[in-house]
């Protein structure tokens, strides 16, 4: 290969990765909605909110797998997911929730 193309399947690569953001850290759990299996958070420090589906994520409390209804009794989670602007239902999503992690009773309300 020469090096244009070299470049220019590197600047597509580039593209594609940046499309797809994936991120994980602590939020406060904001809102929990069971029927449509959404999650509203909020960034801990600087409190960038992000709603996400979370119909397909991995829930583990304690390091035990757990419901969806449980995280309505926690204030603090640490989520992985992937950021993606997307509609379902009429809302507008920020992405989808790949992982949640409660990891202590700390987090509590």
């Amino acid at each position: 290969m020469n090096k244009t193309k070299l470049w220019i399947l590197a600047g597509l690569l580039a593209f594609c990765s940046s499309a797809l953001a994936v991120e994980s850290g602590s939020y406060r759990l904001l809102s929990v909605s069971d029927s449509e299996k959404l999650i509203l958070v909020s960034q801990i420090p600087n409190k960038t909110k992000y709603l996400l589906d979370a119909a397909s994520a991995k829930i583990m409390v304690d390091g035990k797998p757990a419901e969806f209804s449980e995280l309505k009794e926690f204030s603090v989670i640490q989520v992985k997911m992937e950021l993606r602007k997307t509609s379902r239902n009429g809302v507008d999503l920020d992405g989808a929730a790949l992982e949640i992690r409660v990891s202590n009773a700390e987090s509590r309300k």
